[in-house]
C-alpha cells in the first residue's frame, strides 16, 4: 500500500481542470495505455502569452492523476517560458511528496507539458512517445537521453531509482546493466563538474536552502533504504552545521542506530548538502 500525502489524495479524488480544450494553442501527449499510464495536456494562452486555461486527460494510477492535476494548477496563469521551466520535482513538491516508486508520474507530467509547448511553438504534432536517441528500455520505450536527463536533474544514484522515475528496467530487466552504466557516467560527469567548480569558493547556503536540501536528501537518498528494513527518519532541528535527527520504526533503538547515523545519514548529507555537516541523534 502506497503512503500518499493528503494533498495527493485530494488531487486524486477531486482532480482539477479535467477535460479537453477544443481550440487549444498547445497539445501534448505522452505515455501509452500499453505501459499503464497516459496523459494528454491542453493549454490556451491569453493575449499576454500566459496560460489562461489548461486541462488534462489521464489514464493511470492515483499518482498519475494527482500529478496531472497538480501540474495544471501550478502552470495556470504562468507565462509560457516560465511554465517551461517547471520540473518533475516541482510537481512532487506541490503534492507534498510522492512515493519514490511513483516519481515517474511527475516526470510524465513534465514531459507532457514540454510536448504541448513544442506543439505550440513548432506546429508539429504534440505527441512525444519517446525522446530522440537510442532506446535503452524496449519494454517501456525509454531512451538513453531520457535516462541521462532524469538521472542528472534528480541526482539519482541507482538503477532502482531510475526505474522509479522512468519505468526503465521495470520490465524484462535486460537493460539494467546499461542503465547502471549511464548512472555511473552521469555521476562521474557531475563529480568532475563539481571538482572544477570547487576551485571557486562555493556560495554559502541560507538556512532555508540548507534545510530544503537536507529534507530532499533524506527523502531521496536515505528514507528509501531505511524503509526497506521497516524504519524511517525524521528531521528534528538544524543549528548551523549540526543536524539533529530521530530514527523511527524498526530503526528506533536498534543496536546499529549509531552506525546508521554516522555511516549512512551523515555520509549522504555531506555528499549531497555540505561536507561540513555533522549529524546527531535526538534524545528520546
Amino acid at each position: 500500500m502506497w503512503e500518499y500525502t493528503g494533498k495527493v489524495l485530494d488531487h486524486f479524488r477531486n482532480p482539477r481542470n479535467v477535460g479537453i480544450i477544443e481550440d487549444a494553442d498547445g497539445v501534448g501527449e505522452v505515455g501509452s495505455l500499453a505501459c499503464g499510464d497516459a496523459l494528454k495536456l491542453y493549454f490556451k494562452l491569453d493575449k499576454d502569452g500566459r496560460i489562461a486555461n489548461v486541462k488534462f486527460q489521464t489514464f493511470g494510477c492515483a499518482s498519475a492523476i494527482a500529478s496531472s492535476s497538480a501540474l495544471t494548477e501550478i502552470v495556470k496563469g504562468m507565462p509560457l517560458d516560465k511554465a517551461g521551466q517547471v520540473t518533475n520535482q516541482d510537481i512532487a513538491d506541490y503534492l507534498g511528496g510522492l512515493p519514490e516508486q511513483k516519481m515517474h508520474c511527475s516526470v510524465m507530467g513534465r514531459e507532457a507539458l514540454e510536448a504541448a509547448i513544442e506543439n505550440y511553438r513548432s506546429g508539429r504534432e504534440g505527441r512525444k512517445r519517446i525522446l530522440a536517441g537510442k532506446v535503452v528500455c524496449n519494454c517501456f520505450g525509454v531512451t538513453e537521453e531520457e535516462i541521462e536527463r532524469v538521472t542528472r536533474e534528480n541526482r539519482l544514484t541507482s538503477v532502482e531509482q531510475v526505474t522509479n522515475y522512468t519505468k526503465a528496467g521495470g520490465g524484462c530487466g535486460k537493460c539494467k546493466g546499461e542503465i547502471a552504466a549511464i548512472v555511473e557516467r552521469v555521476a562521474r560527469a557531475r563529480q568532475e563538474s563539481e571538482r572544477k567548480a570547487g576551485a571557486a569558493a562555493p556560495r554559502k547556503l541560507t538556512t532555508i536552502e540548507k534545510i530544503r536540501l537536507i529534507e530532499q536528501t533524506l527523502d531521496k537518498q536515505i528514507r528509501p533504504m531505511l524503509k526497506n528494513d521497516g524504519g524511517d527518519i525524521e528531521l528534528i532541528d538544524v543549528e548551523g552545521n549540526s543536524v539533529k535527527v530521530a530514527l523511527r520504526g524498526m530503526c528506533a533503538g536498534c543496536i546499529g542506530a549509531s552506525s546508521t547515523i554516522k555511516e549512512v545519514v551523515e555520509t549522504k548529507l555531506r555528499e549531497f548538502v555540505a561536507p561540513e555537516l555533522t549529524v546527531v541523534e535526538a534524545e528520546s
